[in-house]
């Protein structure tokens, strides 16, 4: 039951924040670029940091002891052996020490290096998607409006995650520009 509810919470913290992680730190660095310190990007860029760091040690900490506890549920050992083997532990490095590289202050401060820990965070998720998109584009036997529709989903499907990083990388902005102001008009 606990498990259910953790992989239930992870999935609407994922749809809602982790899967707009990218849109966010773009639009980072686009206020960067126009905008030259005027704003509280590296601010923003910090939280986005932590989020990203605290997420990756509890979602590893609660795969690693699902694992162990009920290896059946967890397709990762299987996998790991199996044919594409090397993959999946790219994969699994890849998601787990860039974003806890970001514990380092030095990569944390750089709006690309983040934007790459943040792609690498759900690589296996966006390996998964491609895959699904582009064998949908190669099926003989599928009508053209079922590939259409595949494509159309896929589309909305980003759109929805780039306009969700936009309005809340806009609202964070805004809310520590607030307090910027509000710290120095106390001051």
């Amino acid at each position: 039951m606990k498990m259910d509810s953790y992989k239930r919470l992870i999935e609407i913290i994922d749809a809602n924040l982790i899967y707009c992680l990218i849109p966010i730190i773009l639009t980072l660095i686009l206020v960067e670029l126009i905008f030259k310190n005027r704003f509280e990007t590296k601010k923003v860029l910090n939280l986005v940091r932590w989020i990203m760091i605290i997420y990756t040690a509890v979602t590893f900490a609660v795969y690693f002891i699902g694992m162990a506890v009920d290896p059946q549920e967890y397709a990762f050992v299987n996998r790991a052996t199996g044919p594409y083997a090397i993959l999946h532990w790219i994969m699994l490095l890849a998601a787990l020490i860039l974003p806890l590289s970001l514990l380092k202050r030095k990569l944390a401060s750089k709006f690309w290096y983040v934007l790459l820990a943040a792609f690498a965070m759900k690589i296996g998720m966006y390996m998964e998607r491609f895959i699904i998109l582009f064998t949908g584009f190669h099926r003989d036997y599928d009508t053209e409006n079922k590939t259409s529709e595949l494509v159309e989903s896929a589309t909305y499907g980003v759109g929805v995650f780039f306009v969700q990083g936009l309005i809340i990388a806009f609202v964070t902005l805004v809310v520590f520009e607030f307090l910027k102001r509000r710290k120095t008009t106390i001051s």
